[in-house]
Order: C-alpha cells, then structure tokens, then sequence
C-alpha cells in the first residue's frame, strides 16, 4: 500500500487542518507554519510543538504535504486536494486486482454503500460520460 493511502490519525487531523486552512484562505495561500498548526490542534489534542513537527516532516516525505522555507521556519500546504487523495488510495488498492478480484472488491464496496453514495457514483458516471463524449 502507498504510504500515501496509509495516513494515521494525527496525520489526517494535521491533513484536515492543511486543507481547511487552504480552503479558506484560497489562492496564493503561502501554507501555514508548525506554530499555527500548533496553535489549532494542540491544545485540542494535548501535542506538543515538536510532534506536529514531525507530523509535517513526514507528510512531506511522504509527498502529502509541501514545505517552503520562511525565514528560519517551514510553511507546510497540501501537496494535493482532499479528492485527489482520496482518489489516488482508491486507485492504489484497485491497481493491483486482476479482472475478476477487481470487480469482486467493487461490488462488496458497492454493497455496503448508502442510497446517496449509489446516487452519487451514477451521477459521477454520468459527468464522466460526458466528458469523454465531449473530448471525443
């Protein structure tokens, strides 16, 4: 599995915040230091400054998070939107199935999914479709 699609629990908290954080901000948004990450989720989860450091040391190893140098301090920003993450662990657990266990391992996805999430896959379908008729 991709050390990208194994994120632990302080990893996506640390992730959340990036991606909030951009959100909100929107473009040009220089990232955020280790101080306002500590800032935010510190206090809230009892962290010390220097194990969110190393959260957002290992992010960017990871390629999960970017890092540019600010003086003598790293601004850390996500490396890639929050779907694109998402859709990149899914395509990192599909990629290895041959055929048959392939589509097993969607339809025991499928199974278990809410009348929304179905809604929301053929809704999803249907804009691909679109696509691909459009760029043909």
């Amino acid at each position: 599995m991709s050390p990208r699609a194994a994120l632990g629990d302080l990893e996506q908290a640390v992730m959340d915040h990036l991606w909030s954080a951009q959100e909100a901000a929107g473009p040009g948004w220089a990232g955020v230091s280790v101080r306002e990450v500590h800032d935010v989720l510190g206090p809230r989860r009892d962290l010390a400054y220097t194990t969110l450091m190393t959260v957002l040391d290992r992010l960017a190893k990871k390629g999960l998070a970017e890092r540019e140098r600010d003086g003598r301090a790293w601004r850390y920003r996500a490396a890639a939107s929050r779907d694109r993450l998402t859709a990149e662990a899914l395509r990192t657990t599909l990629d290895p199935l041959a055929g048959d266990d392939r589509r097993a391992a969607l339809l025991h996805f499928l199974d278990r999914s809410t009348p929304e999430e179905l809604d929301d896959l053929r809704a999803a379908l249907a804009e691909l479709e679109q696509r691909r008729a459009e760029r043909a």
